[in-house]
């Protein structure tokens, strides 16, 4: 009996499909990322990080003149949530191969349109959207390639690959604030007669960024008369105060105090009521 019993369970089990083992393979050159936003735009890296292993790297491993892949295994790839400037210069939003042809002095620096390719074994000039020169510069010693984006203005980025000794990259312009605001203004054109936050928000932009402030003070107007708090109250009073209208500043600031905001938001509205009485 048990030696039937085994039999059928080796039957049973030589009947069942064969499933194949998938194993994710370990890299030398280890994939990464970096990404930023600044306002709705948003810049991502996708790329692998080779590293130096005591080889010489620029004008050896990194041959000059040729077109390289920008990192290792796929070729580096940058996604552009909204239209840029590139050192000056029109770029599509979309998503780039990112080659790159280094020299001793200068670089040419490539965003190419067919996006996921393996290494420059398949680039196409023809596909190039844009090129851009870089001057490399000297720089602390990376052992893996690295990208970095680094905020530098209301609307700019700033772009650097650095591996080894040495550092190149590039100036990136998004007019943040102006697509902000047009991602606003369509927004809330639509706003629901209920919905006193989003035109509340809009109206927090606007002080905030110091712009469209008529348009701020028609949006929290219309948000106290949807649901009048301490919150709208005491940002209409901060708009009033910005366009010298102090004397109405400090009634509507009073009125907010009055509102019961919670004990943190009530200490922020007593410092401004004590920096108003000045």
């Amino acid at each position: 009996m048990r030696s039937l019993l085994a039999i059928a369970i080796c039957c049973a089990w030589a009947v069942l499909p064969a499933r194949d083992t998938v194993l994710r393979p370990f890299q030398a050159s280890p994939a990464a990322s970096v990404a930023q936003d600044l306002g709705i735009c948003s810049v991502r890296i996708d790329y692998h990080r080779p590293a130096v292993k005591g080889r010489k790297i620029w004008g050896g491993l990194v041959p000059f003149g040729q077109v390289w892949r920008a990192g290792a295994n796929e070729a580096t790839t940058i996604a552009l949530s909204e239209p840029v400037r590139v050192e000056g210069r029109d770029l599509a939003a979309g998503t780039y191969t990112l080659f790159a042809i280094p020299g001793p002095d200068q670089w040419t620096l490539i965003f190419n349109r067919v996006a996921r390719q393996w290494g420059a074994f398949s680039y196409q000039p023809a596909q190039d959207a844009l090129r851009v020169q870089a001057r490399p510069r000297p720089a602390p010693a990376q052992e893996y390639l690295a990208y970095t984006i680094q905020v530098t203005g209301p609307d700019s980025l700033r772009v650097d690959l650095a591996w080894d000794t040495l550092a190149v990259g590039f100036d990136l312009a998004l007019a943040a604030h102006d697509r902000y605001w047009d991602y606003l203004s369509r927004t809330l054109a639509g706003a629901g007669p209920e919905e006193w936050q989003p035109l509340n928000q809009g109206a927090a932009y606007c002080l905030q960024s110091d712009s469209h402030l008529d348009q701020g003070m028609a949006w929290i107007d219309r948000s106290i008369a949807i649901k009048e708090g301490y919150r709208n109250l005491a940002l209409k009073a901060q708009l009033l105060q910005r366009a010298g209208r102090t004397g109405e500043a400090r009634t509507l600031l009073a009125k907010a105090l009055a509102a019961g905001p919670p004990k943190q938001a009530l200490e922020e509205l007593k410092e401004l009521q004590v920096q108003w009485a000045k």
